[in-house]
């Protein structure tokens, strides 16, 4: 049986172009090292696709601070708390299948393959 495709609505072309500037301005203006600048950037971009608990679910809260003082944003204000694909993060849907999202977070309840990506 064939999964069925989740739609996402495109960017609209104005605010396409004031994220691919944001980009710019932030590399701009970034001083470190590059694979953290590459990994906030991509936090970023997958952040509106799976929602702010996903990335609170696969980040511990010093990389979460860290990514967050590269964009100059707050996760938490600037992304949904769960976005269209979050279907796809495999911890994220035992968590909540579970009843235990905040202690899976917090670590006190364990889930295999918490970073992996499934098929939606």
């Amino acid at each position: 049986m064939a999964k069925k495709r989740v739609h996402i609505d495109p960017v609209p072309d104005a605010e396409a172009g004031a994220l691919l500037k944001q980009v710019d301005d932030i590399s701009r203006n970034f001083v470190g090292q590059f694979d953290e600048l590459e990994a906030a950037l991509g936090m970023m971009l997958l952040g509106r696709l799976v929602g702010w608990k996903v990335l609170v679910l696969i980040h511990n809260k010093r990389t979460i601070r860290k990514y967050e003082e590269i964009l100059g944003i707050n996760i938490r204000e600037v992304f949904p708390d769960e976005g269209p694909l979050i279907e796809k993060s495999h911890a994220y849907m035992l968590a909540k299948k579970l009843g235990q999202y905040w202690k899976a977070v917090s670590g006190d309840q364990k889930v295999p393959n918490r970073r992996e990506l499934q098929q939606s």
